[in-house]
């Protein structure tokens, strides 16, 4: 089993006790800083997001609860264990109130301490847990959706999904408009080692330009006109789980250096701090761009591109998905509706330039127009009907049943003037029907 590393302060102006307790923490692979006064340790948590401080009580200049306080202030995430030489029950309950994890009386064994940061380590990432939840759960209602696909580059996708969300690399979903990017980057992260925290959303072309900072990073209270208290960014909010950024491509030029910089190491500060704060997170990035040829053109940085395409999944628009039209309309349909012959047969047939949104959205609103068979008249007026097979571009051969119909439509719209809604009364049809009908033999309005 991996052992759980920290980064930690030690303030104590004992510095024998001190350089003890630092080569012990350090020789056991943690990182640790050290001040030998309660200012100093102020000033350290101000530059850094410790996850543990360990504090001595009895320090020249500040008491051990004013010193407890303003680390509190500072970050309230940073949890604390307080030494002292002279324990008593009053100084525990009292720094217990303040929020302190744990009360240690010196001397102890360096185990002993250990093993209480590891215990204040768990506290502080439950806690991390349970904002992340509380942000993700506040941010969508949806429950996650099931991939569908059954022709070969739906396959190949599949396939790739396997084998790249083991890993921690970055990922890269390219495809139009409407296939299914989040989708897959719900199945990446569902299948990686972070599935048991939350996936985070943003989406870069939803937000203007100036908010997208302070989305991605957080911002501090007064760093700029409404920032009325401090705030995470998704980058904390998404700490030891996925985040996918979807529209990368419509990232401002100004903020990828520090995005570049996150990826590279973890590092990233709030707008308006000098803190640095240190996450982990996974990106899964999307585009209906063209990258490259945004690099070529100075739109996005070239570092950045190769960054996050490390690992590049390309989703197939619906038109090159032979077969799955259907199994998606059977899918979305869900029970209580049907497709009559005529329906199915011109929504298989369609091209989708807006892919599976769009597929989802003209059934959604079919199911407003029917009862339970929707036939091709609750469609939206693009499709065509298909079973007669009619072409008003082919010769009319005199006598055949196109031909027939055509000159009875013509002579009763002739008799009603020209005016529709009489005429679809008269051939006992609906108007939406008698414009489609006249379309197809090319009878001009």
């Amino acid at each position: 089993m991996i052992k759980e590393t920290f980064e930690i302060l030690f303030v104590d102006d004992d510095s024998d006790f001190a350089a003890g307790c630092v080569r012990w923490f350090q020789k056991n692979g943690h990182q640790v800083t050290y001040t030998s006064s309660g200012q100093d340790g102020i000033s350290q948590c101000e530059r850094r997001d410790f996850d543990i401080a360990v504090l001595d009580w009895n320090l020249p200049g500040l008491s051990g609860l004013e010193l407890v306080q303003r680390m509190r202030d500072i970050n309230p995430e940073t949890e604390i264990i307080v030494l002292t030489g002279a324990g008593t029950i009053e100084n525990a309950v009292e720094s217990m109130r303040r929020g302190v994890f744990d009360f240690l009386s010196k001397p102890f064994p360096m185990l002993e301490l250990e093993r209480r940061c590891l215990g204040a380590l768990e506290r502080r990432k439950l806690r991390k847990e349970n904002t992340q939840l509380r942000e993700v759960i506040g941010r969508t209602k949806r429950p996650p959706a099931k991939m569908l696909g059954e022709c070969e580059p739906m396959q190949k996708v599949l396939r790739l999904i396997d084998r790249v969300a083991p890993t921690d690399n970055p990922v890269l979903i390219e495809g139009e408009s409407g296939t299914g990017k989040e989708l897959v980057a719900q199945a990446i992260h569902q299948a990686s080692s972070r599935a048991n925290r939350p996936m985070v959303t943003v989406n870069c072309a939803a937000l203007p330009e100036q908010l997208v900072e302070s989305e991605l990073f957080g911002h501090e209270k007064g760093s700029f006109t409404g920032a009325t208290s401090a705030k995470s960014g998704l980058f904390e909010v998404a700490d030891h789980s996925s985040l996918f950024i979807d529209e990368i491509g419509e990232l401002p030029l100004a903020l990828q250096p520090k995005l570049l910089r996150v990826l590279e190491d973890g590092s990233m500060r709030r707008v308006g701090s000098e803190k640095e704060r240190r996450v982990d997170v996974r990106i899964v990035a999307a585009t209906n761009r063209n990258l490259k040829q945004e690099v070529e053109e100075g739109r996005f940085r070239e570092d950045l591109y190769y960054r996050i395409n490390v690992l590049t999944l390309d989703l197939p628009p619906l038109r090159e998905r032979s077969g799955d039209v259907s199994l998606l309309l059977d899918h979305f349909l869900g029970e209580g509706y049907e497709l009559d012959e005529d329906a199915r047969s011109a929504l298989e047939s369609h091209n989708w330039p807006g892919n599976i949104r769009q597929l989802i959205n003209t059934i959604k609103r079919a199911q407003v127009l029917s009862d339970s068979l929707i036939t091709i008249e609750e469609l939206p007026d693009e499709f065509e009907p298909l079973p007669n097979n009619f072409d008003a571009e082919v010769p009319e051969s005199e006598g055949t049943l196109m031909t027939l119909q055509r000159q009875h439509i013509a002579e009763v719209l002739e008799k009603a003037n020209g005016n529709k809604s009489a005429a679809a009364r008269i051939l006992g049809v609906e108007r939406r029907k008698l414009y489609r009908m006249m379309k197809q033999h090319g009878i001009d309005s």
